[in-house]
């Protein structure tokens, strides 16, 4: 391995297994064979004159020298990918493979049907859309890009703010016509109410009128970390709902729940891009987060007012 390009492969390889904890995951991304991930991994080992990765039947773990080298392997490599990267600004064509992490609501309802049209642009990309209601952690699961509604916790991330969504309080009209309509949001406290339990403000919604602000502490029988889960509560008749609009945009249209407390504005929600700190954003990564924050800028579904 005395080849300085094939030493820096074998660190990334070695970086991409720690990354995704699986040698048979990085040798399909790779296109390649495990038997040959494992044999790179072994050469390193063997030129540094020690173990890197223990593995047993269930998972794979560094060594205190490996957890060491590959900090180190980061580094070097976010290095090159820099320096490469400064050397092909403006020449660099959007291609290869882009994975992707979102919401399951918002990544199908969002994402996906925008995709046939971005890889018409873009036809040399491969995507992988990976949904899923947990914070999905971009290192672990080998994403490029993940996007995030609402506040960012984690401040070690690369973020663009690509959008905003509008949040509407819903209910079906046979709810509304067991249970009666709530004119103030002080009135919700009466009402069933239904938590997306994902958000940090899940149980306090927040109204605004004529520069007074409204606090309501919510309570009711139901809870889900999915998105469309609530939808279909709501649907259902069970309760009221604070969502964002593109998640009832077509119900709302064709009558099956209305938007109530209309009077009263809500707090927006942001719409993050997210990338790993240490990973140079490539030119697909640049190109699909460019193509959805014009998309969400157009998409009415997101807009009061729009």
């Amino acid at each position: 391995m005395s080849d300085p390009v094939d030493k820096l492969n074998a660190m990334a390889i070695f970086v991409r297994v720690v990354e995704r904890g699986s040698f048979s995951a990085v040798a399909r991304e790779l296109q390649t064979s495990q038997p040959t991930i494992s044999k790179v991994l072994q050469a390193l080992e063997a030129r540094l004159g020690g173990k890197l990765i223990t593995r047993s039947t269930r998972k794979l773990s560094l060594t205190d020298e490996g957890q060491r080298y590959y900090n180190e392997c980061r580094l070097i490599l976010a290095a090159v990918d820099a320096a490469e990267h400064s050397f092909q600004s403006g020449r660099e064509r959007a291609a290869g493979p882009l994975k992707i992490g979102s919401s399951v609501s918002f990544g199908r309802l969002q994402i996906a049907p925008r995709l046939p049209d971005f890889l018409k642009h873009y036809p040399d990309v491969q995507i992988d859309l990976q949904l899923s209601d947990q914070n999905q952690d971009l290192v672990s699961e080998g994403l490029d890009v993940t996007f995030r509604i609402g506040a960012l916790n984690d401040s070690g991330l690369i973020a663009r703010l690509v959008g905003n969504t509008h949040r509407v309080t819903v209910a079906s009209p046979d709810y509304l016509r067991q249970n009666g309509q709530p004119q103030t949001p002080e009135e919700l406290g009466r009402h069933n109410c239904l938590m997306f339990n994902l958000l940090s403000s899940q149980n306090l919604w927040l109204y605004t009128k004529d520069t007074q602000r409204h606090e309501v502490r919510i309570k009711g029988n139901a809870q889900s970390n999915n998105s469309e889960a609530i939808r279909e509560m709501v649907l259902g008749g069970l309760g009221i709902a604070l969502s964002p609009i593109w998640l009832f945009s077509e119900d709302l249209s064709a009558g099956r729940v209305s938007a109530i407390l209309q009077d009263y504005s809500t707090l927006s929600l942001p719409i993050y891009a997210v990338s790993p700190a240490n990973r140079r954003q490539s030119a697909r990564v640049k190109a699909f987060v460019d193509y959805m924050a014009q998309a969400l800028d157009k998409a009415p579904e997101l807009h009061i007012n729009k």
